[in-house]
């Protein structure tokens, strides 16, 4: 099966033959039809991998922070070989795809072979062939929507939660700042 990898060491993309995923309990295998490609999102991820070991860490002070507590409590070596290890293994792209359901897990309700669905999430609705999904991320897509436009799904319910962390009251005005694809839905 094929599948997008980025290397995070070197930023580099390729398209690669890895194992179809295993069904586990409490989730299916769907056959993707299409997954979407944020271009704010998966840009940054694909910049950030691009970057040197000292951009990196300057872009993110956050896990340059953890870097340091790793090296206090278990070394510098130590910490160096983990690090490298984390930034040579292979990274699915991806977040947001649709498909048919091929098999269903024990313990999943709702769903059967030969539905349409809708998959969520990092790590899991990636640009592949065949994805595990656990089933709170995945929604059977309703025959009157095109499944082109139900790769969206995901970026619908982040623009959605924004709006519903944001407590609106009916007629109050707010502003989108930007008009990247998440805020266009948001707009809308």
């Amino acid at each position: 099966m094929k599948q997008i990898i980025q290397n995070y060491k070197t930023g580099e993309l390729s398209v690669e033959e890895v194992p179809k995923p295993t069904l586990k309990s409490g989730g299916i295998l769907v056959e993707n039809h299409y997954s979407l490609v944020s271009a704010g999102t998966e840009k940054t991820i694909i910049d950030f991998a691009k970057k040197s070991l000292v951009g990196k860490a300057k872009s993110r002070p956050d896990l340059l922070k953890q870097v340091i507590d790793k090296m206090k409590t278990d070394g510098l070596i130590t910490t160096y070989k983990s690090a490298m290890r984390r930034l040579g293994e292979p990274v699915p792209l991806g977040y947001s795809s649709v498909g048919e359901v091929i098999e269903v897990g024990e313990k999943v309700k709702g769903f059967k072979k030969g539905d349409f669905v809708a998959c969520a999430g990092a790590g899991y609705a990636s640009h592949a062939e065949v994805v595990f999904i656990p089933e709170n991320l995945v929604v059977k897509v309703p025959e009157s929507v095109d499944m082109k436009e139900a790769a969206f799904v995901t970026l619908g319910a982040i623009a959605l939660q924004g709006i519903r962390r944001a407590e609106l009251s009916p007629r109050e005005k707010i502003a989108v700042v930007g008009l990247g694809l998440i805020d266009q839905l948001t707009v809308q």
